[in-house]
């Protein structure tokens, strides 16, 4: 692999870190403006929405812009809302940071993505995607606690600051190792738009989005599960989670490896790990031993199928910037569909596990949306456009 595609996934990792580690500070941010925890938590919901919504159009703005390009002036505009942030005197100011930041990881992950298939040849794009999405990995298991210690150690300003000397540290080196890569400009961006004309890719998208909906349906509420259903002290929980965390870097490792000539047994196979990790736990919630062995394989087979699923999207559509972001904000979807109808369920009366039962029918519904391309092989007969 290129040396540049290690360091779009140390972006990757960078903006990651910034998008998680609000939740790790949510107290000493509560305390600095004011306001609630539950206000924090909607600084997460403005990144998630930056990047679901405002990445795919950002995207469209720079089509016409080189990859490479993009993906500085990318770099940039995140920079600007993650400097914001760390200043940020009142509340209103980070929510302006949180969204701008949200806005541009989005558009980044689609153009870094889009970056690594072009370095790279169709027999290798599985393994490429593993890299510059293991940052995304790496963010939960090292990312996150980092940034949690530097906030203890100095300040949750400092831990702001740090994300910022990171995403600059990757852009300057970027800047060196990135090829640059021109594009035709119109017959670029008219394939991109042609390409969302194709039912598989949206096939494809629904299928993505069910996989994480599934894993965060769960991740998002282990932790209140494991002390207050399996009898976990809370000093446990975090080695638990960091266990979880070494699991996808694991797991993303082995995918990216055979994603290429495996993704549809990986996507087949880590649905069904998926949906019985989670069916067990749900039985046996109160079980340690149980909910260890279930929160591993949640975390091997759960969100490093991330490989599988970008290898299907370029398989059925193209590598081009704005699929590979949408994909992306389809993924952030479905983190917020997840953790909130796991969170509904729980405010319905079903109790502490039933997110585990969401995120089980999650995974279920996923694994039958394959069925057509299973059954037809639709997919593999497609022969996408390539941009050039």
């Amino acid at each position: 692999m290129p040396l540049s595609i290690y360091i779009l996934g140390l972006m990757i990792f960078s903006m990651t870190t910034s998008e998680f580690m609000v939740a790790g500070i949510m107290p000493s941010l509560s305390a600095e403006f004011g306001v609630s925890v539950a206000a924090i938590g909607y600084l997460i919901t403005a990144y998630a929405a930056g990047m679901i919504i405002g990445g795919p159009l950002l995207t469209v703005g720079l089509l016409k812009v080189p990859r490479k390009q993009a993906f500085m002036i990318l770099a940039a505009i995140f920079l600007v809302g993650q400097t914001l942030g760390a200043v940020a005197t009142t509340y209103e100011v980070m929510m302006a940071a949180r969204v701008i930041t949200g806005i541009s990881s989005a558009a980044a992950f689609g153009v870094s993505l889009a970056i690594s298939f072009s370095l790279v040849g169709p027999e290798s794009r599985g393994r490429a995607a593993s890299i510059v999405l293991g940052g995304l990995m790496v963010a939960t298991a090292i990312g996150l606690p980092l940034a949690m210690w530097i906030e203890q150690l100095l300040g949750w300003r400092a831990s702001f600051w740090a994300v910022v000397v990171l995403v600059l540290a990757s852009a300057l080196v970027g800047q060196f190792t990135i090829p640059s890569l021109p594009r035709t400009e119109s017959a670029g961006i008219r394939g991109e738009f042609v390409a969302f004309k194709n039912r598989h890719l949206w096939a494809a998208y629904a299928t993505s989005m069910l996989i994480i909906g599934a894993t965060f349906a769960a991740f998002s509420y282990f932790s209140p599960i494991l002390t207050d259903l399996t009898g976990f002290g809370a000093q446990a929980v975090p080695i638990l989670l960091g266990v979880y965390g070494v699991a996808t870097v694991l797991g993303n490792m082995v995918t990216g490896r055979l994603a290429d000539h495996y993704m549809m047994q990986i996507l087949i196979m880590g649905l069904v790990a998926l949906a019985a990790a989670l069916v067990i736990f749900g039985l046996f919630v109160h079980s340690q031993l149980i909910a260890m062995i279930a929160v591993v394989i949640v975390g091997l087979a759960g969100v490093p199928m991330n490989p599988a699923m970008a290898t299907r999207v370029t398989r059925v559509a193209d590598t081009g910037s704005l699929v590979t972001t949408v994909h992306g904000s389809v993924i952030s979807l479905g983190v917020v569909v997840g953790s909130s109808v796991g969170g509904m369920a729980m405010d319905a009366g079903f109790g502490l596990a039933s997110p585990l039962w969401v995120g089980a029918f999650l995974a279920v519904l996923g694994l039958l949306s394959l069925l057509p391309a299973v059954r037809g092989r639709g997919e593999s007969q497609q022969h996408p456009l390539r941009i050039k």
